[in-house]
């Protein structure tokens, strides 16, 4: 039996998700967005006619992924760490603005987000995954809102599933929570001490959407501007469990 059985369902279960929302936005979608939404879906169409000539399973091995090189150089992953666990962040980036100041420009006021599980697409389907953060800006932030625990969320048009919270502590200490199913992944506060077996990285990739206008002509106090990104979280080992004799 060719493998398509299994995995002609499961590429179309990133397209047909079971809840009710998010919604494509249609009004508000802009023709090179359309381009990519067109993009996407004649990807995932191609990647689902190809299964129906395969015998294997796509890998979920996380050992197998490879973060994408960004177009401004990150620093290297640290030595010792390996990857733990890759999600779509959607949600908003928040400003503020001195409205007193003709001349002032909004102030990066931190983010708030959902987290949706893309590891398995990561690994097997890297080139989706860059397109993900685009195309999902093109459909609705959840008609639920924004909760730690609101794990019946989807990406759309992934169906990624929900994986956690993103949100800041304070103004510079991005804070994350994530999980995979009733497990947990970690907690991670950026910039803080981790230890063994922590999230101690975590690299933000191809975003989309998320930038303040140049001034804050007309903008009031504070303001969010809607963001998608990809997170690629680097863990250290595990800690050793055995007994000391």
């Amino acid at each position: 039996m060719r493998f398509s059985t299994f995995l002609a369902p499961a590429l179309a279960g990133m397209v047909l998700a079971a809840p009710r929302y998010p919604e494509l936005e249609g009004d508000n979608t802009p023709p090179r967005s359309m381009e990519a939404m067109s993009e996407y879906f004649t990807l995932l169409a191609s990647k689902v006619q190809a299964s129906r000539y395969t015998t294997r399973a796509p890998s979920c091995d996380l050992s197998q992924a490879r973060m994408p090189i960004a177009p401004e150089p990150l620093p290297p992953v640290s030595e010792g760490l390996t990857l733990k666990h890759v999600a779509v962040g959607r949600g908003t980036q928040n400003y503020t603005c001195d409205v007193g100041n003709a001349t002032a420009v909004p102030q990066a006021a931190g983010a708030v987000a959902s987290l949706f599980n893309v590891s398995c697409i990561a690994v097997a389907y890297p080139d989706l995954l860059a397109l993900i953060p685009k195309v999902s800006m093109q459909f609705n932030l959840s008609t639920e809102p924004l909760l730690p625990g609101a794990n019946n969320h989807r990406l759309g048009p992934s169906n990624a599933v929900f994986a956690g919270d993103h949100f800041f502590y304070d103004a510079k200490t991005p804070y994350f929570h994530i999980r995979e199913g009733d497990r947990e992944i970690g907690d991670t506060y950026c910039g803080l001490n981790s230890t063994a077996g922590d999230i101690q990285e975590i690299y933000r990739l191809t975003t989309a959407g998320g930038s303040p206008p140049s001034s804050c002509a007309g903008q009031p106090e504070s303001f969010q501007v809607q963001y998608a990104a990809a997170y690629w979280f680097y863990a250290g080992p595990a800690p050793d469990t055995e007994d000391e004799d």
